[in-house]
């Protein structure tokens, strides 16, 4: 069961302040992570994977220790399990689809595997710069699956989309998931969004004072 409980410290606009959140979801599940901009969702997945370092608390998945302060544990993010799929894709300019799919497997059987899985084979020859917005999504996801993650990370994955493009990349990740079996966990903005793919949410509210503050999990 994938578990956290952090403290991490977050410089805003208006001075700095503590994101503190806890949370523990099924293995297999998909926990959404939803709040204010500035509430801190990118940093929490970025901690998780290994990118950003807490002051303090533990990072658990699958029952092995990626983050511990008292224990002095700190697992790189090379050696955590995670599929990251960033807001702006991050894919490389230089290589195909097939090649950037590849980049993260070293497998060409699986590569091609990903790409009927994300029905991208008619497009594995395409750069970055011929896809829509939703190919590109779905070469960022493809990519991200490459070494089967214990843990995939998606941080406003469909934000940048139209509306109808969204309701069926929704539709699409949801289908990948479950046919992957892949734990996930969500960053979104949007209500519906959060509500229809995930089985689990955690709100990060921002108090006016302008701490954060999650002492247990709160699952709506």
């Amino acid at each position: 069961m994938p578990s956290f409980s952090i403290r991490k410290r977050l410089v805003a606009s208006d001075g700095i302040f503590e994101l503190e959140v806890a949370a523990s979801f099924p293995e297999g599940g998909f926990l959404g992570i939803r709040g204010p901009s500035g509430s801190g969702k990118t940093t929490l997945l970025r901690t998780i994977a290994g990118l950003c370092r807490p002051e303090c608390g533990h990072i658990r998945v699958d029952g092995e220790t990626w983050y511990d302060s008292e224990r002095g544990i700190f697992l790189q993010p090379q050696r955590r399990s995670v599929g990251f799929v960033f807001q702006d894709y991050a894919l490389f300019p230089h290589l195909t689809v097939f090649g950037n799919i590849q980049y993260a497997t070293g497998d060409r059987g699986r590569t091609e595997e990903l790409l009927e899985l994300t029905r991208l084979t008619d497009h594995a020859r395409y750069f970055p710069r011929e896809l829509s917005g939703g190919q590109k999504q779905r070469t960022a996801l493809a990519r991200a699956l490459g070494r089967r993650p214990r843990l995939l990370l998606l941080d406003e994955p469909l934000s940048a989309l139209d509306e109808g493009l969204r309701q069926a990349l929704g539709e699409e990740l949801r289908r990948i998931r479950r046919e992957q079996g892949v734990t996930a966990i969500l960053v979104s903005h949007s209500k519906t969004e959060i509500e229809s793919l995930c089985t689990d949410i955690l709100e990060l509210p921002t108090c006016p004072s302008g701490e954060l503050r999650l002492a247990a999990p709160a699952f709506a």
